[in-house]
Formats: C-alpha cells, sequence, structure tokens
C-alpha cells in the first residue's frame, strides 16, 4: 500500500519545485512546520495592487509528500488571489478527512496527492506548504494596511 503512496507521479512531482529559493524583497513570508514529521516550507511572496501573487519563492524541506505538494502549488501559485488559495487549501483537507474530491481549476494538480487520506500522519506535511502560502500573503496584507494607517495618520 505504502507504493500507491508514493506513486511515480508523486515523486516525478516532488522532483520539480518550482520556485526554490528565497525572494531578496518579500512582501510577505510565512513559515508553516508539521510537528509529526518535521517537514517545514518557508514562503516569501510579492503582492500585486490586487492582492494575487506576482512573485513567489519557497524553500521546502519536506517529505516526497510535502515536497509534491510544494510542486503543484509552485507550478499554479503566480496570479493567485487569497481566496483561491484558501479554497485549495480548504478542499484539499476536505479530500484528505471528509472524502472531498480535491481542489478544481488552477490548484486542481493537488488531487494527485488524494491516496494520503489514508494516512493521516502525512496529511500535516501535505498541507505544509499552501499553510506557509496563505501565511505569507496574509502577512502581505497585513503589511500593506499597517503602512496605509501609518500614512493615513501622518497626513
Amino acid at each position: 500500500m505504502i507504493d500507491d503512496l508514493y506513486s511515480t507521479r508523486i515523486l516525478t512531482l516532488a522532483a520539480n519545485l518550482p520556485h526554490a529559493g528565497r525572494l531578496a524583497e518579500p512582501e510577505g513570508t510565512g513559515e508553516r512546520v508539521a510537528r509529526l514529521c518535521g517537514s517545514r516550507a518557508v514562503v516569501d511572496v510579492v503582492l500585486d495592487a490586487d492582492g494575487r501573487v506576482i512573485d513567489f519563492a519557497q524553500d521546502i524541506k519536506a517529505c516526497a509528500l510535502g515536497q509534491a505538494a510544494a510542486g503543484v502549488l509552485g507550478e499554479s501559485v503566480i496570479g493567485a488571489s487569497v481566496e483561491e488559495l484558501q479554497s485549495a487549501r480548504d478542499q484539499t483537507l476536505a479530500m484528505l478527512k471528509a472524502g472531498g474530491e480535491g481542489p478544481a481549476g488552477r490548484f486542481e494538480g493537488l488531487r494527485a496527492l488524494r491516496q494520503v487520506a489514508d494516512y493521516p500522519a502525512r496529511h500535516a506535511s501535505t498541507l505544509v506548504a499552501i499553510e506557509a502560502t496563505l501565511e505569507a500573503v496574509s502577512s502581505a496584507l497585513a503589511k500593506r494596511g499597517a503602512d496605509a494607517g501609518a500614512r493615513a495618520g501622518a497626513a
């Protein structure tokens, strides 16, 4: 059964990690660690005026499942809104825990991880990159709000 979990598709996704590394000047940074296995993701983002991701980098130290999910994320994240990211996370979580179909559209590639549902100890690792991305986007948006508030207070 473990061979099914680490399929050729999963291993191929894990080997291809788009946007690996860190950004020189991120607008927001997020970090998540899966406590059970130690998988870790650090994500940097820059957003456009509408809050969509226009630059992205990820530093992933994870098992093949975490790396595979990060690979799908890296392929699809440029242009994504916070709402799309939240929906992808929520639909992936439902796929893993409640038999859901998984994300559609931009992040549909995460459906390749459907078999992880049978391995609850691997759920957190599978979600670590998208959770870090959401944290990075939230950080960037919060920084914008604080900057806008400071400018308004100075006026």
